[in-house]
């Protein structure tokens, strides 16, 4: 379900190990579906189109958090899904979100939910200044506004339409990270290893991943954090949660997507397996192993600011460094913002592959990190 990059990455996994694939989108042209063996052009909640979809697939996933829970319901009826449509509708949500990692008893910064002129008039005085989230259809950085008075909180809010949000307290932010764990149908979890992400303008910008990109209790306390909130959801998949590191070195989750991530894009290149290859094996049914990394990694993500003009970005350049992997989508038009691909350093070393990265991000026109 869905035909955006990540759909297409798990597409080639799926075919590497043999497997047919369909992908339902209704986009004719979209990254999954022009390189998988189906493409179902229909809209997710086309009765026709579930209905090929499950005449073709023994097991069904998703490639984003925004596919109609619902849709999953009804192929959940007749053929095994994962995730689940209460795991993706939890995701969808942040308040049912945040009201999950308080059962899970993983810390998150403090927060009121606003669904009504009522309950935003009582808002607590110490959370602002805030950021103001929609509750629904929120993604690198959209549905969400600053705000540092009651007066600001009220515009903003009449701003969003007066939908459902959520006001979360401003926190002093020393670092994000993530992690990434995929789990399976009989309990068995595995992760990658921890993600240091980089955010600009509200979308994921550089992730690092090496052996000492944060404290190793810190990296512990986030990997256990994120097997509990997947273990609580009895969750089947591949999961990312995404935590801000504090001032303090304590540690806040962010959110939670049911699908694999952009910052887990390195493990194509850096991991025996990927998160794609996880995310293959979980719907299958196939034996979960620890992923082992066998390189440091720097990802750059690759948006279509970089095709200035439509100039194409230097790529014989940079394909010259050393542990250079370069992943672009099929996507046919570059705008702002716009994920375009990926690009993976590896190399032996923590400082090489630094070195190169930044040498990268300079071809580019990538500022540095």
């Amino acid at each position: 379900m869905g035909g955006g990059q990540l759909g297409r990455m798990f597409v080639q996994a799926a075919q590497a190990m043999g497997y047919f694939t369909a992908v339902l989108d209704p986009d004719a042209i979209s990254p999954a579906g022009l390189v998988s063996h189906y493409h179902i052009k229909t809209a997710y909640l086309d009765e026709q189109g579930l209905a090929q979809l499950i005449q073709r697939c023994a097991a069904i996933t998703t490639e984003f958090e925004n596919v109609p829970a619902p849709a999953l319901l009804t192929l959940g009826a007749a053929r095994r899904v994962s995730p689940g449509a209460e795991a993706v509708a939890i995701a969808q949500d942040r308040i049912r979100e945040k009201a999950h990692f308080v059962r899970c008893g993983v810390p998150c910064a403090p927060y009121a939910v606003i669904e009504t002129a009522s309950q935003l008039a009582a808002v607590p005085e110490d959370l602002l200044p805030g950021i103001l989230k929609t509750a629904r259809l929120g993604y690198d950085g959209k549905g969400q506004q600053r705000v540092s008075s009651r007066a600001e909180l009220a515009a903003a809010w009449d701003a969003l339409k007066g939908v459902p949000c959520v006001l979360e307290k401003m926190l002093p932010l020393k670092a994000e990270c993530s992690v990434i764990v995929a789990r399976g149908a009989d309990g068995v979890c595995v992760n990658l290893p921890l993600q240091l992400n980089l955010h600009r303008d509200g979308i994921l910008a550089v992730t690092e991943a090496y052996e000492g990109n944060l404290p190793a209790p810190l990296v512990a306390q986030a990997i256990a954090a994120t097997r509990a909130i997947a273990e609580q959801l009895q969750y089947v998949g591949v999961l990312c949660v995404e935590f801000f590191v504090l001032q303090d070195d304590s540690l806040v989750v962010n959110e939670m997507a049911p699908r694999p991530h952009n910052s887990g894009h390195y493990s194509l290149d850096a991991c025996d397996l990927s998160q794609f290859d996880l995310q293959v094996r979980t719907l299958a049914g196939l034996p979960l192993l620890q992923p082992r990394q066998h390189s440091p990694a720097i990802m750059l993500n690759l948006l279509g600011d970089l095709w200035v003009d439509g100039a194409t970005p230097p790529w014989d350049q940079v394909l010259a460094l050393p542990g250079a992997h370069l992943h672009l989508y099929g996507k046919l038009t570059a705008s702002k913002g716009r994920k375009m691909g990926h690009l993976t350093l590896t190399g032996a070393t923590v400082a090489q592959v630094r070195a190169t990265a930044l040498q990268a991000a300079a071809l580019l026109g990538i500022a540095p990190f």
